[in-house]
Parts: structure tokens; C-alpha cells; sequence
């Protein structure tokens, strides 16, 4: 299971019974709160997704140690196969870090109650999702037919947005659960004739006879964003680590973006250790649009654009349930912007758009 299989669980519904009685706590010094305070080692767990490569190839290239050792700390990096279960783990305090969608990081660890920092923005999906259709010219021909997808994923949220596009609702198609892994052979049956998913599964449904990409992620710009998201509380009582990985991040985005003999090299690499191949890879990076500068990501962090959709990922959320279900509002979990912006209730937030440290990297002053 990669990134996107995204699926309602326990976790989650059970710790947002907490929400209203935790939002107006304070919690107080403690053994607890002492032992986070002196921690030196870190450990961030991540999965395989073209986007976050780099975070596995910067361990391996000695990028890692070099930041980690500036602060005078150890970040360990551990790759965890199944995605959901990396950000569980994250979830129940196993991680103090972990690669995610800010729409996972909603909806399973501020859904659960764990308040939540959005540390570094790295990418957004720019074509890697998609919507195809058998025997049909546009999105509009879906209406009326079984949709197979991953249900309740970021591929349930991008076929929203596309309905909203010709003026149809979820109401109009039906959707089929389907595994990710299924999905390939799933279109090629004849009864069959809409699916939607991502890369490389999608470029392979796209090779089907008659197939049709109708919609994808590229029309919906930075809302499957992907990012560098940890704890609030140790992020707050350790900012070395904070300084650290958005010193690791942008210094493997500068080694990408050389264009040379040693950037190729790179991207073999995480080819490699994504299981894939280079040109697999490089393909999958052409519809991934990285925010290799961290003046950019700074600038998407403070763009009222960033409000905007992340209000649509949070209404879908909770529409489908995917705050649990003693959640009877959407406004029930809270999310902070930078300048003072939230969204939902002031008093409960647990998701935080912080870009202070991409502003260090953008200032150099890392």
C-alpha cells in the first residue's frame, strides 16, 4: 500500500473523541514534557512516493549526518512499507516524524488528536493522478457509470473535484473500492470503464484499448500536496530538528536541480531504492511539481491559495466521515496559517502551516 491508500481507521475515530474535551486544555510540565525537551535523536519515518525520495537519498549520500550532526543531533529514517502505517505509527508517538498528504495528516493524526506541524511543503501532484474512461470524449460521459478507485483516498477527493468540474456530484456515478494493486487488471476487464488512480498505474490503464484520461491533478494545482509533517511538541521543544530537515531537504533539491552528471546520479539512486526504474522514475517526476526552492514554498505557504484548498480537502474529509464519528462539524478540528488564519475551531487546533523554517533555508540563515 502506497501513499494514497487511504482508509478510514479506528485511530483516528477513537481520538477525535477527545477533541472537545483536549482543545481548551493546557497541558503542564512534566516528566513527559522534560524527556521530549532533552531528546538528541530523532526518527522520521517515510514511504515510497517519487516526492519523497530524496529524504532516502540523502541518508544514503551522508546529507543526513552532515545536518544532523551541525545541531549536534541523530536523525534516524526509516522506511515503513505501508504507508497508513507509517502515519499510525506517527500517530501513536512511535515516529516524531513522517512523510504525508496534508489531507492524511487531517484526517488520521489531528483527526486522532495529535496536534501536528506542516514543516516543510515538497510537492504537489501535477498529473500523477488521474481519471480514465473507456469510450469517452469528456469527464461528463462518467455520469451514471461504476467508478473503480481506492475508496476514500486522495483518488476518491481528485474524482470530487472533477464531478464539481461538469457540474455532476458523487451522486451520479458509483464507486467500487478497489485496490491499488488491482486496479490495472481491473480496467482491463470488459465491464469495466472508468477507473481512477496514479502513477505508474496510471500510465499503464492509459495503454488500455480505447482508454481516455479525462481529468487529472495537473486542472487542481497543489491540493494532493505532499509534505514533511511532525510533531508540534517536539518540534517545539526542539527546533534543531526542524532546522535540520529543511536544511537536508534543500540541500538534496540543489543537487536535483543541477542538471548534471551528479544530479542524474542522484535520481538513479532513488530510482533504486524506489524499486523502479530511471526512466520510470523520471516519468513519474515529470507530473510531480517539486518546490525545490524554499523561497517558493514560503511564498505557497503565505498564499491565501493554500486556505482555499485546504478548506475543500477538509470539507470532502468531512463529508466522507473521515473525522470520525463523534465529529459533528466540520470546524471540529482546527488548522493555523500563517499571519493568524485558521479554519475550524480556534481552540482545538491541530494542524499548523508553519514556514519559519523554510524561511531559514530561503534566508541562509539555516
Amino acid at each position: 500500500m502506497n501513499r494514497r491508500a487511504l482508509l478510514l481507521r479506528g485511530i483516528a475515530a477513537m481520538g477525535v473523541l477527545l477533541l472537545g474535551a483536549c482543545g481548551d486544555s493546557k497541558p503542564q510540565p512534566d516528566a513527559a514534557e522534560a524527556a521530549i525537551a532533552a531528546k538528541t535523536e530523532f526518527t522520521i519515518g517515510w514511504s515510497i512516493y517519487a516526492g519523497w525520495m530524496p529524504w532516502p537519498y540523502a541518508d544514503q549520500a551522508g546529507i543526513v549526518k552532515k545536518w544532523a550532526d551541525k545541531y549536534g543531533i541523530k536523525i534516524n529514517l526509516v522506511q515503513v512499507n505501508d504507508y497508513v502505517e507509517s502515519i499510525n505509527q506517527y500517530t501513536a508517538g512511535k515516529l516524531d516524524g513522517v512523510v504525508s498528504t496534508t489531507m492524511d495528516a487531517l484526517t488520521i493524526p489531528a483527526a486522532g488528536g495529535k496536534d501536528t506541524t506542516v514543516l516543510i511543503i515538497g510537492d504537489y501532484s501535477n498529473g500523477n493522478d488521474g481519471v480514465v474512461l473507456k469510450n469517452g470524449a469528456s469527464l461528463a460521459d462518467i455520469k451514471g457509470r461504476s467508478v473503480n478507485l481506492v475508496e476514500l483516498s486522495v483518488s476518491h477527493y481528485l474524482l470530487a473535484r472533477g464531478l464539481e468540474t461538469s457540474g455532476l456530484k458523487l451522486t451520479d456515478i458509483k464507486t467500487v473500492n478497489t485496490g491499488d494493486a488491482d486496479i490495472v487488471g481491473a480496467f482491463a476487464a470488459p465491464g469495466v470503464n472508468a477507473v481512477v488512480t496514479w502513477n505508474p498505474q496510471l500510465s499503464e490503464v492509459e495503454k488500455a484499448a480505447g482508454a481516455k484520461l479525462v481529468f487529472d491533478s495537473s486542472k487542481i494545482p497543489n491540493e494532493i500536496l505532499d509534505a514533511m509533517t511532525v510533531s508540534t511538541e517536539t518540534l517545539k521543544a526542539n527546533p534543531a530538528l526542524g532546522k535540520a530537515l529543511a536544511g537536508i531537504w534543500y540541500e538534496t533539491m540543489a543537487v536535483m536541480a543541477k542538471g548534471d552528471a551528479d544530479a542524474k546520479a542522484a535520481r538513479t539512486t532513488m530510482a533504486k531504492l524506489a524499486g523502479t526504474t530511471p526512466e520510470s522514475f523520471e516519468g513519474q517526476l515529470r507530473t510531480t511539481y517539486l518546490y525545490a526552492k524554499p523561497q517558493d514554498a514560503v511564498a505557497y505557504a503565505l498564499n491565501p491559495d493554500l486556505v482555499t484548498v485546504t478548506d475543500r480537502v477538509r470539507q470532502f474529509s468531512f463529508t466522507q466521515g473521515l473525522f470520525g464519528p463523534a465529529a459533528t462539524s466540520v470546524d471540529a478540528i482546527g488548522i493555523s496559517f500563517p499571519g493568524g488564519k485558521t479554519l475550524g475551531d480556534k481552540a482545538n487546533i491541530k494542524l499548523r502551516f508553519d514556514p519559519s523554517y523554510m524561511q531559514m533555508a530561503a534566508e541562509g540563515t539555516l
